[in-house]
């Protein structure tokens, strides 16, 4: 049911040390145009960790999340889900600390606990106040303008989010260095464009969004380089 497609990924050598080589790679399911799948592609290509790719179609046949098969490993149905060492997790956020706690490579949290909070805030921000009012299964369950409902809740969550980056920011969301907050940002950015959201009203956003799409990490792991993407939206 679920084709299983390998994604090696590019990154950091230390991964390869001879405790983390022992390991059997981690699997994500997860589907190429699911802003939550994207954040924890980006946290594994900064990461340099190589994973195995499950697809979980969400809309094929009403949708392979919803499946009893699928139900056993992820009982939310919903993506991503990722097997590592020999525990399975769900939640995006809960996936990228976990993952930032037990692999070398750049912190995706900073040290400073202020930093740190300030990161967090950003991520809550847009995990919890803006991606889920315009998901896939919301949305398909409101019978008013589709378009008008996302744009009005990403429009309201994008006013605050500009005011507090214009506080935080510097070449990256919190600061100079790349963290969970950017991980969160440029996924909810391309949901933004897809509901024709005028970017240009938030310009730190738009800055921020186009300097993370510059690096490798960004573009590996973008939605139109995953091998489910359908072929019309590959580049």
């Amino acid at each position: 049911m679920f084709g299983q497609e390998i994604r090696p990924q590019q990154g950091n050598t230390s991964y390869t040390g001879h405790i983390m080589a022992a390991q059997t790679k981690p699997v994500l399911h997860g589907y190429f145009r699911s802003s939550c799948s994207w954040r924890v592609r980006i946290a594994f290509a900064l990461k340099g960790i190589e994973y195995d790719h499950v697809p979980v179609n969400l809309i094929k046949d009403g949708g392979q999340q919803i499946t009893d098969q699928y139900k056993e490993l992820n009982p939310m149905q919903q993506v991503p889900t990722v097997t590592i060492d020999d525990i399975t997790l769900s939640q995006s956020l809960a996936i990228i600390q976990y993952v930032d706690e037990t692999r070398p490579g750049p912190r995706l949290l900073p040290a400073d606990p202020k930093q740190r909070a300030k990161v967090r805030m950003i991520c809550d921000i847009i995990a919890s106040g803006i991606q889920p009012l315009q998901n896939l299964y919301v949305v398909q369950k409101i019978c008013t303008d589709k378009v008008q409902w996302a744009q009005h809740f990403i429009n309201r969550g994008f006013v605050a989010l500009e005011s507090i980056l214009k506080q935080t920011a510097g070449k990256y969301c919190v600061g100079n260095e790349i963290s969970m907050a950017d991980i969160c940002l440029v996924p909810q950015v391309y949901n933004a464009e897809r509901f024709k959201v005028d970017i240009k009203q938030f310009p730190t956003i738009k800055l921020l969004n186009q300097t993370l799409l510059e690096l490798e990490a960004f573009k590996m792991s973008h939605p139109s380089h995953q091998p489910d993407a359908p072929d019309d939206l590959r580049i």
